[in-house]
């Protein structure tokens, strides 16, 4: 490398690193989690999944990787189309990513499902208390 003074090396080093984001930065700015931690924690307990496989938060995002994103009863799957490790507008972080057409589908119609009312089993939590059982009992 062509030394150039200390103020051109940095700036060179800074190009070098242009095309690298760690996954917990890149879910961060492109606004699938409100902080950091959130995703870091997210990568940890497994929700995260890049080209079907478990990740660690340092792994290097790729143009390309295909990301599976599991947040509550919600499974996302996004084609990654652009880095970024700085958060800006939703707009802009919107094309960060693409959705396939078959995770665009099953969010509709989960969404179409819970127009419909709750599914009487989401209720349900585990064996009945002894409340509940005299509750029962009443009726």
């Amino acid at each position: 490398m062509l030394w150039l003074g200390e103020r051109h090396q940095i700036w060179l080093r800074e190009m070098d690193d242009a095309g690298r984001v760690r996954i917990d930065k890149w879910l961060w700015a492109a606004r699938f989690f409100k902080t950091r931690s959130l995703a870091l924690t997210a990568i940890e307990l497994g929700r995260v999944r890049v080209c079907g496989e478990r990740i660690k938060p340092a792994r290097e995002m790729h143009i390309g990787d295909r990301v599976e994103l599991r947040q509550g009863d919600h499974r996302i799957e996004l084609i990654v189309r652009q880095l970024s490790a700085t958060r800006g507008p939703a707009a802009i972080a919107r094309t960060y990513y693409e959705e396939t057409a078959a995770s665009l589908q099953r969010r509709e119609q989960q969404a179409q499902a819970r127009r419909y009312g709750v599914e009487p089993a989401m209720g349900l939590h585990g064996r009945p208390t002894k409340r509940d059982r005299r509750k029962l009992a009443q009726l």
